[in-house]
């Protein structure tokens, strides 16, 4: 696990694009994309740019349940706004939060997982540790499945919502095996309200109780975080 410390967000923003448009020239086509305010600025460097995304194929992490794409909370609609509308891409893969059988929709997206192997998978990281939506207590070899949100997730959330009743309470999100199924991975981090996490993911021990610490089993993984984010770091 390789971590990069950066002075904000724009810089880290700024070292993934890199990274990404050196993965594409080394044949990357298919791209683990993660929504929130993590990699806004990220999806910017690629809107900004002249790199074609028209052979690419894109597979997102998660979806909130009862939500669909026209729904400006929905995390399709994230990912239209910004990226997708501006950067077409060959396919894209959301689960569907509105799916009648949302068990079958988890069977269909590892199936989707299967058929377009991620070459380069992007992560945020919750202050609980979880990658996705894969909350403390995830077992290590669960693939997609149907979540029920912590509470500290939805109050994270409830920033982008009217109210926090208006927080979705149930999530399909790709698992923790099926994260680590990605060839490549970089994690992003801003602030300091993300150090516990980033400090239990980098030095602790491997535990179900923070989700991301799974990460150090993954042989290919880079790790950009802000001064902040990476205070308690001690290596």
């Amino acid at each position: 696990m390789k971590v990069i410390v950066v002075k904000n967000q724009l810089e880290g923003a700024k070292i993934g694009f890199d990274l990404l448009k050196e993965a594409m020239e080394n044949g990357t086509k298919t791209l683990g994309l993660a929504t929130g305010s993590t990699p806004v600025e990220f999806y910017n460097q690629i809107v900004n740019s002249d790199l074609d995304f028209t052979d690419m194929t894109s597979v997102n992490l998660d979806e909130y349940v009862g939500l669909d794409g026209s729904n400006d909370q929905s995390y399709r609609y994230f990912m239209n706004k910004h990226l997708f509308e501006e950067k077409p891409f060959k396919e894209n893969f959301l689960p569907n939060g509105k799916a009648a059988d949302l068990e079958a929709e988890a069977k269909h997206y590892d199936q989707i997982i299967a058929e377009n192997p991620i070459d380069w998978q992007i992560l945020g990281i919750g202050q609980n540790g979880h990658i996705g939506f894969n909350e403390p207590g995830t077992p290590a070899e669960i693939t997609t499945h149907v979540v029920d949100l912590q509470e500290s997730t939805i109050k994270a959330n409830a920033r982008f919502f009217e109210t926090e009743a208006d927080v979705p309470r149930k999530a399909i999100s790709m698992g923790l095996a099926s994260i680590m199924q990605s060839k490549n991975i970089v994690l992003m981090a801003y602030g300091k309200e993300k150090a516990d996490a980033i400090k239990g993911m980098v030095e602790g021990e491997v535990t179900v109780d923070l989700p991301a610490s799974i990460l150090q089993k993954h042989d290919n993984v880079i790790v950009i975080a802000d001064e902040a984010a990476a205070s308690l770091l001690t290596k």
